[in-house]
């Protein structure tokens, strides 16, 4: 049988010390070779190319690490500064409240100082302190007492009007009844028709009473201290009228006012001095007769 002609299975190259040879020689070829013509130049780049979506493989791993990394620690900066900007906020709204609370009161003070430069009747400037315990009683109490000259009766007003009295004093503060304390009443004047009439407290509010149902009064009408009282000087403005209820079978009309002075709101009042009643006058006597002297 020929077996000539049979392919073997192995193949039997050079030795590999004539491989080794080979290589070292190529391997010195191409150092030499590139390094004096550039011959891989082309050869690296496409490499490059070819190994590039490789690269990126490897990196991604890596690289999505760093950046889930980033992505927290972004947040917990971002949590921080967050945190930092809404105390900064509070801070702020609270300065704001404050600064909103002084302008007001400055305000106020202007103007209750200009109200008692423009009366020059040496009303008392003074500071609403707090309102009494009582709650079923009307009262506030002011900064000032004997130590600024203040009496029991002297009139209290603000820039918008009347609030009340002093009923009590003390060395270095005061008690006002407001007007719309139920046992306070108050002569005044419509305003429009020059109408007297008397206000009454009733424990919340102020209201006229004991005017006829005929009487000319109408919603909208401005009541004023009518001074015929010794007490309140004429022309202070008291309340406004709100409703006027007039019913056929009733004596009196039912008249609702709103009081036109800070009752439950203001920090600073003006106490005024009590009026002067002057003196009766009294009639001159007639001259006594003389007695003729016995004859």
């Amino acid at each position: 049988m020929e077996f000539s002609n049979t392919p073997s299975f192995f193949h039997h190259g050079p030795s590999p010390a004539t491989r080794l040879a080979i290589s070292v020689t190529l391997s010195l070829a191409l150092l030499v070779g590139d390094s004096q013509f550039g011959l891989m130049e082309r050869s690296r780049e496409g490499l490059s190319v070819v190994l590039y979506p490789l690269q990126q493989a490897v990196n991604l791993p890596l690289s999505a690490a760093r950046h889930v990394g980033d992505f927290f620690v972004r947040q917990a900066e971002l949590k921080t500064e967050n945190d930092a900007l809404k105390n900064r906020q509070l801070a702020l709204a609270a300065q704001i409240v404050r600064l909103q609370a002084a302008e007001r009161d400055l305000n106020e003070l202007k103007n209750t100082n200009q109200l008692r430069i423009s009366r020059n009747d040496q009303g008392q400037i003074a500071e609403v302190l707090y309102t009494g315990r009582d709650p079923f009683s009307h009262k506030i109490i002011i900064d000032k007492g004997e130590d600024a000259g203040l009496a029991n009766g002297q009139p209290v007003i603000d820039e918008a009007g009347l609030i009340g009295q002093i009923t009590r004093v003390q060395p270095l503060s005061a008690e006002v009844t407001l007007i719309t304390d139920k046992h306070q009443m108050v002569p005044v004047m419509i305003q429009r028709t020059g109408v007297r009439a008397i206000l009454y407290g009733y424990g919340g509010g102020v209201e006229v009473r004991y005017l006829p149902p005929a009487a000319d009064i109408r919603a909208g009408d401005l009541l004023q201290t009518s001074g015929i009282d010794g007490l309140y000087p004429s022309g202070l403005p008291v309340a406004r009228v709100s409703a006027v209820e007039r019913s056929s079978g009733a004596s009196f009309a039912r008249i609702t006012s709103k009081p036109l002075g800070g009752i439950d709101h203001g920090r600073f009042v003006l106490a005024l001095p009590v009026r002067a009643v002057p003196a009766v006058i009294q009639p001159a006597s007639a001259p006594a007769t003389a007695t003729p002297p016995p004859g």
